[in-house]
């Protein structure tokens, strides 16, 4: 028998031997409910998905792929999996789930490359905010090896990128959209809603479709508003003491401007059509503000914000997700 190989490191030699048979044994009367896990893109999301499963001893083996060989060490540092290689196949060997945390625009073609690796009954699964696109392409892709595509969205994330920023905790309590279709295994659907519930996740199943259109209001405008706020206000143009007069409220109602920009850029192109209706919904009620300010109508700016803190307080005390994403 060879040696266990280093944590981190890439390449084939690496996959045979990843944890000792006293682990092995050890989790699996736990009852683990996958014997390999894989991690395609083992950033915040990832990293944090690899330390619930850790936590919760939910898999034999986690395996994560890194694009980079400077991933490597971070990886390794945080222990969000057992091993991490910059080798894509060899990190889909023999996993029963694998679970892609790429820019959405990523997918496709990692999909297709994941192919010759997949075994049969395999699971893959997706992070992606947006999920019409990813569900038809993936799901026809991942079924030529015999395997099952069943897109999920956890509505959870930071503004810090990177494994660095990766917590075990990131989606207790938070809400994951399961996005099954009619062509869906129902045992694997079944499966990547446990595999949430696990992670503390409460889950919820909806038509790809219509979680495109919901999550353009509740997900994808609060970005492109704080985007546009945090990039008119803190204008170089501005006078200087202007991001000096940027208190808590300006800071809370910015910080998801600081995601990824290109996840950010990939997920409002992918959702166009439904995050520019979104827009425009949310410019008319901005013009209706403009236009009762401008008539200097005080009940009715007072109503638009007793109206805004009834509906919010309602939303927090009738169980609102504590998910940050």
């Amino acid at each position: 028998m060879q040696p266990n190989p280093r944590p981190c490191g890439s390449g084939w030699p690496q996959i045979a031997f990843q944890s000792s048979i006293c682990h092995r044994l050890s989790v699996i009367l736990r009852g683990v409910q996958f014997r390999k896990i894989t991690i395609v893109g083992v950033g915040l999301l990832g990293g944090s998905i690899g330390l619930a499963v850790r936590r919760h001893r939910l898999a034999g083996e986690i395996a994560g792929f890194v694009r980079r060989a400077a991933s490597l060490k971070d990886c390794e540092k945080v222990g969000a999996v057992d091993y991490a290689v910059t080798d894509l196949l060899a990190a889909v060997s023999n996993a029963d789930l694998i679970i892609l945390c790429t820019p959405l625009a990523q997918m496709p073609a990692l999909a297709k490359q994941i192919l010759p690796a997949l075994k049969r009954g395999a699971i893959v699964t997706d992070v992606g905010s947006v999920k019409a696109g990813v569900v038809r392409e993936l799901e026809s892709i991942i079924a030529r090896s015999g395997a099952h595509f069943v897109g999920s969205h956890p509505m959870a994330g930071g503004e810090k990128m990177g494994v660095l920023a990766a917590r075990a905790d990131l989606f207790e309590n938070a809400v994951c959209i399961v996005t099954p279709s009619k062509k869906s295994s129902a045992t694997a659907v079944r499966k990547v809603e446990q595999f949430w519930k696990s992670l503390g996740a409460c889950t919820l199943r909806l038509g790809a479709v219509e979680h495109d259109q919901l999550v353009s209001r509740s997900s994808h405008l609060p970005h492109v508003v704080a985007a546009t706020l945090a990039g008119l206000v803190l204008d170089p143009k501005q006078p200087k003491a202007q991001a000096g007069l940027c208190a808590t409220g300006f800071r809370d109602t910015t910080r998801i401007a600081s995601g990824s920009p290109e996840m950010w850029r990939d997920i409002a192109l992918a959702n166009r059509k439904n995050l520019s209706q979104s827009v425009d919904a949310f410019v008319t009620e901005l013009k209706k503000f403009q236009g009762v300010l401008k008539r200097g109508d005080a009940k009715a700016v007072e109503k638009i914000f007793a109206t805004a803190k009834q509906r919010r307080d309602h939303w927090c005390t009738n169980g609102a997700s504590t998910s940050s994403e």
